[in-house]
C-alpha cells in the first residue's frame, strides 16, 4: 500500500517544517482524544451514546487532526506532504474513530464479537463441522481461520476482539490504497479517498466478524479486477449489434504480461472460494460487481463471473444446504419488505435513539450527494470513470433481494462506500491532477471533514448505552454459565449480552424479545418465557442485564416500568430462584 500512494520522486525530499508540524499535530490530537476517552465512565447512560459523554478535548483532537490533514493534503506545488506523514495522520484517524471504545473500556463492544469467539472455540474443540447447529456452521471459513490463529499464537481472544475494529480498518485501507492506485493517478485524491472512507464508515461492520474478513477480500478482488485483470476498450461506437461486437473484439488486456494475468486469475478464484466459505452475503456482492465490470468491458477475463457463480452455487447446494432448507434465499424479497425491515422498523424508540438513526441516514445521504455531484462534474468534463460509478451503485441491486435481518441497507452502504468516497473527491478536489488547493479550499475541507467526523462518531457509538458492557455484566454472564448445567437454556432479555464466548454448544441461548415477539407485557410475555424455561429438560437460567434491558427500552420495544413488571412476574413464579445479582445484572434459576 505505502509504495503505491505517492510518487517515487518524493522519497528523496527533505522534511519541511510543515510536514513536521502536521505530524506533531497528529500526535497531539491522538493524545487529546485517547486521554479524553479514557476518562469516560461506564455504563453510558445517555440515549445519544458516547456523543453525550465524550469530554470536549476529544472533539478538539478531532478538529485538530482534520486541520492537520487538510494542511498536509494541500502540501506544496510538488504535491501533498511526505508519505510517512500522510500514513501517520490516517493511522491516528483510525485509532480515534475506531479505537475510541477500546480507550473507554477493555471489554469488546457488541454481543456478536463474543458469539464469534465462542464459535471459533467450539470449532477448535470438536471433531468436524456440523452445519445443523446454526447458520454460522454453514459458512465456517472465517471461524476456522480465527481458531487456527488464536491456537497458534496464544493471543488473548478478548484482546483480539477489542482491537479488531482498528486491525480490520487497517486491512481495508491497505486494500483500498492499492485499489485507488488503479483508479486515479492524483495522490491528493488517493489520500482524500482513504480519509473519506474512514469518515463515512459508521456501519460498524469492522468488528471481529466474517463480514469484516469478507469485505477485505472483496476489496482485494476488485483491486485485481481493475488492475492486473483490467481491459482497455476502444471508443464506444453505439448500441447497434455490429458496433457492440466490434467494440468487444477490440478490447485488449491492460496488463501485457500473460504470466501476471494468469497469476491474478488464480488468486481471484482462490479468494472467491474463501469468500463463499466464509460469509453469506459477500459472494453475491462480488458477483454483481464482477458482472457490472465485465459488461462494461473493463475486465479482460470475461468468464470470471461464470466461475464465481459456479463456486457460489456449489457452496450453497452442498455445504450450506442445511441452512437453505429452512431459509429460502428469496423468501422475504421485495422492495416494500426490504424498506420496512431496513428503514421503517429502525425509525422507532426514544428521542435520543431516533437522533442517532437520523444521523446515520444523514451521513449516508451527504456522502452519496457529494458522489453524485462529483460524477456529474466528471461527466461534464469528459473524465467520468464508469468503473467507479458501477462499483458504487451495483450493491443497490441486492437491497430488494432480501431483508437480511434489517441490515441489508447497512451492508449496501458499506460495499458502496469505497467508491462513493473516490467519486466524492471530484467535488472536494475539483481540479486536475497537480492542482494545489487554496488556503480557503483547505479550510473548507477541514471544516467538512470535522463535521463528517462528528456524524461518524454519533453513528458508530450512538448505541453505547447497550453495546458497551460493564464488569458487572461480564461477572453475571460468567455466573449464569457456571450455574446452568449442560443442556439447559440461558435466557437473556435481548441480544446485547456479552455471552456465548464459552460453552457455545453446551446451552440453548434464547432472548425474551425472540420468545415474545412484539408484546413484552408481563401478562403476555411472562407465561411464554416461564413455560419455555420450565419445559426445558435441564431447566434454565434467566439472565437480565442492564444493556439488554436498555436495548429494548431505547428501541421502543418496552419501557423501564414494563420491563420491571415482567421481571417481578417471572421472579414470583414457582420454581424460580434468585441466584445472582449486582448493580448491572440479575440472574434467576428456573427449575424444570
Amino acid at each position: 500500500m505505502t509504495r503505491t500512494l505517492d510518487a517515487p520522486s518524493r522519497t528523496g525530499r527533505r522534511w519541511k517544517p510543515r510536514d513536521v508540524g502536521c505530524a506533531v499535530a497528529g500526535a497531539a490530537s491522538l493524545a487529546l482524544a485517547a486521554g479524553a476517552a479514557s476518562t469516560v465512565a461506564v455504563p453510558v447512560d445517555s440515549d445519544l451514546g458516547l456523543l453525550a459523554v465524550l469530554p470536549y478535548p476529544f472533539w478538539v483532537g478531532v478538529v485538530l487532526l482534520n486541520v492537520a490533514f487538510a494542511v498536509a493534503l494541500r502540501g506544496d506545488d510538488a504535491g501533498p506532504a511526505r508519505r510517512p506523514v500522510m500514513l501517520w495522520l490516517i493511522a491516528v484517524l483510525v485509532l480515534m474513530l475506531f479505537g475510541t471504545a477500546a480507550f473507554v473500556t477493555d471489554i469488546p463492544r457488541g454481543e456478536v464479537a463474543f458469539r464469534h469467539l465462542g464459535i471459533a472455540d467450539s470449532l477448535s474443540t470438536t471433531q468436524g463441522i456440523n452445519p445443523d447447529i446454526d447458520a454460522y456452521f454453514n459458512w465456517p471459513g472465517f471461524f476456522a481461520l480465527l481458531a487456527t490463529i488464536l491456537g497458534a499464537t496464544g493471543l488473548d481472544p478478548v484482546a483480539v476482539a477489542l482491537w479488531a475494529p482498528v486491525f480490520n480498518m487497517g486491512l481495508w485501507l491497505a486494500a483500498m490504497g492499492v485499489l485507488t492506485r488503479y483508479l486515479t493517478r492524483d495522490p491528493r485524491r488517493r489520500w482524500l479517498a482513504l480519509w473519506l472512507f474512514c469518515l463515512g464508515n459508521w456501519q460498524d461492520q469492522d468488528y471481529l466478524s466474517p463480514q469484516a474478513f469478507g469485505f477485505f477480500l472483496y476489496l482485494v478482488v476488485i483491486a485485481l479486477l481493475v488492475g492486473p485483470l483490467a481491459a482497455r476498450t476502444p471508443v464506444f461506437a453505439g448500441f447497434k449489434r455490429t458496433a457492440l461486437e466490434w467494440w468487444w473484439r477490440e478490447r485488449s488486456p491492460a496488463e501485457p504480461r500473460q504470466a501476471h494475468r494468469v497469476s491474478a486469475i488464480a488468486v481471484v478464484i482462490l479468494l472467491v472460494a474463501v469468500i463463499c466459505a466464509s460469509h453469506q452475503l459477500t459472494p453475491f456482492m462480488l458477483l454483481i460487481a464482477m458482472i457490472a465490470l465485465t459488461l462494461s468491458g473493463r475486465v479482460w477475463p470475461s468468464r470470471l463471473p461464470l466461475i464465481t457463480a459456479v463456486l457460489l452455487s456449489l457452496w450453497l447446494v452442498y455445504p450450506a444446504s442445511a441452512y437453505l432448507v429452512g431459509h429460502p434465499p428469496l423468501e422475504d424479497a421485495g422492495l416494500l419488505a426490504a424498506a420496512e425491515a431496513n428503514v421503517v422498523d429502525r425509525v422507532s424508540g426514544t428521542a435520543g435513539h431516533l437522533v442517532v438513526v437520523q444521523v446515520r441516514m444523514a451521513l449516508t445521504v451527504v456522502l452519496w450527494l457529494l458522489a453524485a455531484a462529483g460524477a456529474l462534474r466528471d461527466w461534464r468534463r469528459g473524465r467520468l470513470d464508469i468503473r467507479v460509478v458501477l462499483l458504487a451503485v451495483s450493491p443497490l441491486v441486492l437491497f430488494p433481494a432480501q431483508a437480511y435481518g434489517g441490515e441489508m441497507l447497512i451492508r449496501v452502504s458499506l460495499f458502496a462506500l469505497p467508491f462513493v468516497a473516490v467519486q466524492a473527491c471530484s467535488v472536494l478536489l475539483p481540479r486536475h491532477r497537480g492542482w494545489r488547493p487554496s488556503a480557503g479550499a483547505a479550510a473548507g475541507l477541514a471544516l467538512t471533514c470535522s463535521l463528517l467526523a462528528l456524524l461518524t462518531v454519533t453513528g458508530r457509538f450512538g448505541n453505547a448505552q447497550y453495546d458497551v458492557f460493564t464488569d458487572g455484566e461480564m461477572a453475571a454472564v460468567a455466573a449464569a454459565q457456571r450455574l446452568a448445567p449442560p443442556g439447559s437454556a440461558i435466557i437473556s432479555a435481548a441480544h446485547p449480552t456479552p455471552w456465548r464466548s464459552d460453552s457455545y454448544l453446551e446451552h440453548k441461548y434464547r432472548t425474551i424479545d425472540e420468545l415474545c415477539q412484539t408484546d413484552l407485557s408481563a401478562e403476555v410475555c411472562g407465561p411464554l418465557v416461564y413455560n419455555y424455561a420450565r419445559h426445558n429438560p435441564a431447566g434454565a437460567v434467566l439472565l437480565l442485564t442492564r444493556s439488554s434491558e436498555a436495548s429494548l427500552v431505547l428501541q421502543g420495544a418496552t419501557s423501564e416500568r414494563g420491563f420491571a413488571e415482567l421481571e417481578d412476574w417471572l421472579g414470583a413464579q414457582n420454581g424460580v430462584e434468585f441466584v445472582f445479582g449486582n448493580a448491572d445484572a440479575r440472574a434467576y434459576r428456573v427449575a424444570p
